[in-house]
């Protein structure tokens, strides 16, 4: 097996559990939220937009200010010993390149799961939009999991960032 893949997937579950601490503090002000009703009269697309915005956006952000500053990592990769290095040169990404890289790694896969999730339980009957978009929140990150065991280590993200994940 590719322990160069594990050894990303583990900085990815460090992150996670560092996500999570961010999502506490939101389900301590969203819960209450919800619950007051304020945001249960919104519609499916506010609540997608909102979610996007207070959950992937800084936590996209975030990921690419790490990844293109001079660590050339985040929290989960310091911890497993990797970095982000531009893919031609080795160089440090810029912001742009890594925030491209965890657009598609952070904010792609979590807004279309979201929106698949509110639509599921929102629908009277699943329709073939509903449909596709909920296999594609399972398929895309199916996809970037075997692209790193099956695509010379990097991910469509990696490469739509120019980047590539080294040992630090």
């Amino acid at each position: 097996m590719n322990a160069e893949a594990w050894r990303r997937i583990a900085a990815w579950l460090v992150d996670w559990l560092c996500f999570l601490v961010w999502l506490g503090l939101l389900a301590a002000v969203g819960i209450p939220l919800y619950l007051s009703g304020v945001t249960g009269q919104w519609s499916a697309l506010t609540t997608n937009v909102m979610s996007a915005l207070v959950t992937a956006v800084p936590l996209t952000v975030f990921l690419a200010a790490l990844e293109s500053g001079t660590r050339q990592a985040t929290i989960g990769k310091r911890v497993l010993g990797l970095k982000v290095v531009g893919a031609r040169d080795g160089e440090r990404l810029s912001f742009a390149a890594a925030l491209t890289r965890n657009a598609l790694k952070i904010a792609v896969p979590w807004t279309i799961g979201h929106a698949a999730a509110i639509g599921l339980v929102r629908a009277s009957e699943i329709g073939p939009g509903l449909a596709v978009l909920t296999a594609a929140a399972y398929v895309l990150p199916i996809v970037y999991v075997i692209t790193l065991f099956a695509g010379g280590g990097r991910t469509p993200y990696d490469h739509a960032g120019g980047a590539r994940v080294v040992r630090a």
